[in-house]
């Protein structure tokens, strides 16, 4: 499991960067910076919803850090 959240993260940062490039090369002139921010958003999403899966399975469990 912290293989496949380490994973969705390097994605997330890779999408970010790659918005982060399309807006400089581009310089909104194209749509391939919104693009890539959605991808961003739709990875952060699915991560979200595979974390709370992943809880209410048991594959992960809480750390038990108090408040």
């Amino acid at each position: 499991m912290k293989i496949i959240i380490a994973i969705a993260f390097i994605l997330i940062i890779g999408s970010l960067a790659s918005a982060l490039v399309f807006l400089m090369k581009d310089k909104g002139k194209s749509n391939r910076t919104v693009k890539a921010l959605a991808f961003r958003v739709g990875f952060s999403i699915a991560l979200f919803v595979l974390i709370l899966l992943a809880h209410y399975f048991g594959l992960i469990q809480p750390s038990g850090i108090p408040y």
